[in-house]
């Protein structure tokens, strides 16, 4: 979610949107967005209703959910996914960037 923080201003000038599901319940996810300054949306899944949904690998020997981007776009249509390995396992932004840039154009 820091580097997703860190460019947040450029991922929302491209029409876009970030919501960021977790595992935790709703108290934590507030205190950790309110300490983490983010000003994206958060959504409390400690019921796993969201990781079912996407299909986001629990790996308990890497202690709980592996990384999940999912890109959709106006449609509800699923236009990239990335599913990690490890926490170190995430798509970096100017490729998110590229991707959105993409999707906007397909749109026009």
């Amino acid at each position: 979610m820091a580097q997703l923080r860190q460019d947040q201003e450029k991922i929302a000038s491209k029409n876009t949107i970030i919501i960021v599901a977790g595992p935790d319940p709703a108290e934590d996810f507030i205190k950790f967005w309110a300490e983490n300054d983010l000003h994206f949306i958060g959504i409390p899944d400690p019921a796993h209703h969201i990781l079912k949904l996407f299909g986001q690998e629990v790996n308990l020997f890497k202690l709980g959910r592996m990384p999940a981007q999912v890109i959709m776009d106006k449609q509800g249509i699923a236009r990239f996914a990335h599913y990690g390995h490890a926490m170190s396992d995430i798509p970096e932004n100017d490729e998110i960037m590229s991707i959105l840039g993409q999707i906007n154009l397909e749109g026009n």
